[in-house]
């Protein structure tokens, strides 16, 4: 094993060292810009014209600026993008976007079909026809569909809608039929809501019903039953969690002869207690509280977050164990365990996936993706390596029907393959083989000939080695001047993978420009220990592997920090705030998306309460010392010198307050400092809620950077 790597692999358990934040600071009790928080008001969008109308005038006449937006939604609109399907009954779905739909169409065709170079699809249903219809705004936001009937046939989904974006939705029956919402059918009016099928005249329901029954985060805390023709407010509450928790979850596993119900407390951001409803009553599933849990036929996996003792024996947190159900829930502790980390190997966030017969569980080693098979057979576990492409980014999702007895599918696998400079292709497998069909391949949307990647170490403030991926343009060498973008997340145990970006290709890459990905504590990398290093208190050590990279680049002379611009969006955003900060010289160019930056009022706007256990309490004043320290709305001040920054969020991001932006914005200008800032009306959390918003967004974005970080034109 490489010493650094091992290094790295082991700090990720070994981290004893404390972490030195800048220092707390002072925070007046009256905040001049509380009056941004009100998202829609006339004085407040006014505000925001304004400052769009500045920020566009500068980047649009950027000579980059329409070539990139051009490219952009050339690549976003493309027909040989790969139409990622999921199976419902006999056909396969897919939402599709282009040019001539610019809100998608929901479309279906046969696995026999879809094996053709051009498929022949069969539209179900037209979001832009059924805007023009309504006279809404509406963005597609996915479907849930009733259980197969015995002979595969699937009639039933509610469809989710949201206006401009948002996170709230409404969710609508439709029969797939006659490709018809259903009259009279089930309609959840618009809030942040979900749904489970029970049976065809029955869903479980989480949504607003009314006083007390929303979190502080704006999550319904209420499961109920909802029947058939009977209003929603008087279905029956199955559930109510506390008025201090997150929420409340439910999961149907319809599985024929093993037809599971989950009920979920969800305290906080993956802090759960767990129920299994059978019979009409709730019996607590003893685990963990930060335990995933799946059921396969007779048994219940759990993939561990902390250590866990139960019959004897203390299982490592990060491991995957099974029990069988029915002598668990007796009180039985016989665990086998699936998967144990290794110095460098690790699960993924939630690891499992199911076919027929096996279970397939994906991992990381060094930051690739390992995927195995395992069954259960004449009373033990067995397991297979499953055959991947390569030593990279790979997904598996199965096209297995839980709720068919026998499927004739019910062995296949979908999986996907990609790398920084390899397009995604689409396989399909099959376990218990090493058979891959190549489905479908993303053409190469940028020139990638002459480009490698590159994987080093930076040393952090304690000594954690932190790995980072650097993307070399073709003809770079390290004379510190190469236009340099480095990006990174370190939150909520997500991790930063290889990932084929056409767009950031084309835009940054295939100009010259070197892309650096960042693999920094808070993420998920080096399993939950990687993450749990950078909760609450320990945040700082984020920044500080964020900074560590930015330092090695330029000492390495990859860069240098007039070249050197960092980007960051929602959580990502929060990481670019503080680190610019705390050490502005370090960059030339920030992209701040989407982000948190009032640390002070994070919980008091949206759904931040929700994000307290990854962040901390700041009423709680214990909490505040720690959040106080690093809260980039708190820190920045009139007598540093800061790169001129771009911020961009969006008016319907209902996860993230805009407040974050506007305010950090309105406060950096008082104290006179250069800005740049767009706030798109529509987009949600993700920015934009169509291709042509987000071509737009994005050349906006890499126009500010290249005005910030190319290299000097040669002498003449």
């Amino acid at each position: 094993m490489h010493s650094f790597l091992k290094a790295a692999a082991l700090g990720v358990l070994t981290l004893v060292a404390a972490c030195t934040a800048p220092g707390p600071v002072a925070v007046a009790t009256e905040d001049p810009y509380l009056w941004l928080e009100d998202v829609t008001g006339e004085r407040q969008l006014a505000w925001v014209r304004e400052r769009n109308a500045a920020s566009q005038a500068v980047l649009e006449k950027r000579p980059e600026f329409a070539p990139l937006k051009a490219r952009v939604r050339e690549v976003l609109d493309s027909r040989e993008r790969i139409p990622y399907p999921t199976r419902i009954g006999e056909h396969l779905y897919n939402f599709w976007t282009d040019a001539q739909n610019p809100r998608g169409v929901w479309r279906r065709t046969t696995l026999a079909e879809f094996r053709k170079p051009q498929p022949a699809w069969e539209v179900v249903l037209d979001v832009d026809a059924l805007n023009r219809a309504e006279g809404a705004s509406w963005v597609w936001k996915g479907f849930q569909c009733e259980p197969a009937t015995a002979a595969g046939v699937v009639e039933r989904c509610m469809v989710s809608l949201s206006r401009g974006g948002s996170d709230a939705k409404v969710q609508r029956e439709f029969d797939l039929a006659s490709k018809r919402f259903v009259d009279r059918g089930f309609v959840l009016p618009e809030a942040k809501n979900d749904i489970r099928w029970v049976s065809r005249d029955a869903l479980y329901v989480e949504t607003d019903f009314g006083p007390g029954t929303m979190s502080a985060s704006g999550y319904p805390l209420q499961l109920r039953l909802w029947q058939r023709g009977t209003p929603l407010a008087q279905a029956r509450i199955v559930y109510q969690s506390q008025p201090t928790d997150l929420g409340v979850n439910a999961e149907v596993t319809p599985t024929p002869g093993y037809v599971r119900h989950l009920v979920q407390r969800v305290v906080e951001f993956n802090t759960y207690e767990n129920f299994l409803l059978r019979d009409g009553r709730l019996e607590k599933i003893d685990v963990p509280a930060d335990t995933f849990l799946w059921f396969h036929r007779e048994w219940l996996l759990l993939q561990l977050r902390s250590d866990y003792t139960a019959g004897g024996r203390t299982y490592r947190a990060g491991s995957l164990l099974a029990a069988g159900l029915d002598g668990f829930m007796k009180g039985e502790r016989r665990l086998d365990v699936l998967f144990e980390p290794t110095a460098t190997r690790f699960l993924v966030r939630r690891a499992v996936t199911f076919t027929q017969s096996r279970v397939l569980v994906e991992s990381m080693d060094t930051v690739a993706t390992r995927i195995e098979e395992l069954w259960h057979e004449a009373g033990a576990w067995k397991r297979r390596e499953f055959a991947l492409p390569g030593k990279s980014s790979a997904y598996a999702r199965s096209l297995h029907d839980r709720s068919l007895a026998a499927d004739t599918l019910g062995e296949s696998v979908l999986l996907t393959y990609e790398d920084f400079l390899t397009p995604d292709s689409l396989y399909l497998g099959r376990t218990g083989t090493n058979e891959r069909e190549l489905l479908k391949q993303l053409p190469k949307f940028f020139d990638a000939e002459g480009m490698r990647v590159e994987r080093l170490f930076a040393t952090s403030r304690d000594g954690t080695k932190v790995p980072y991926f650097v993307v070399w343009p073709k003809g770079a060498t390290a004379d510190g001047m190469n236009p340099t973008l480095l990006r990174g997340y370190g939150g909520f145990q997500n991790s930063e993978l290889p990932h084929y970006a056409p767009a950031t290709g084309n835009a940054w890459m295939a100009r010259g420009g070197v892309y650096v990905v960042a693999n920094i504590r808070g993420g998920g990398e080096f399993g939950p220990a990687w993450h749990r290093a950078a909760l609450k208190g320990n945040r700082q050590r984020s920044f500080d592997d964020f900074i560590a990279v930015a330092e090695d680049l330029i000492a390495r002379k990859i860069t240098s920090p007039r070249h050197l611009g960092i980007y960051g969006g929602s959580n990502g955003g929060l990481l670019v705030g503080a680190v610019f900060t705390q050490r502005p010289e370090l960059f030339n160019a920030v992209v701040c998306a989407v982000p948190l930056l009032d640390m002070k009022r994070y919980n008091k706007l949206l759904a931040g309460a929700s994000w307290m256990a990854e962040y901390g309490d700041p009423d709680k004043p214990e909490d505040w010392a720690f959040l106080s320290a690093y809260s980039p709305y708190h820190h920045v001040a009139a007598g540093k010198k800061y790169p001129e920054v771009f911020f961009y969020t969006s008016t319907r991001d209902d996860r993230v307050h805009p407040a974050h932006a506007r305010k950090m914005v309105a406060r950096m200008q008082e104290q006179g400092h250069p800005v740049l800032y767009y706030e798109n009306i529509e987009g949600g959390h993700g920015g934009a809620a169509d291709a042509a918003q987000r071509a737009h967004l994005q050349a906006l974005q890499f126009s500010y950077l290249w005005s910030k970080l190319a290299r000097p034109y040669p002498a003449r």
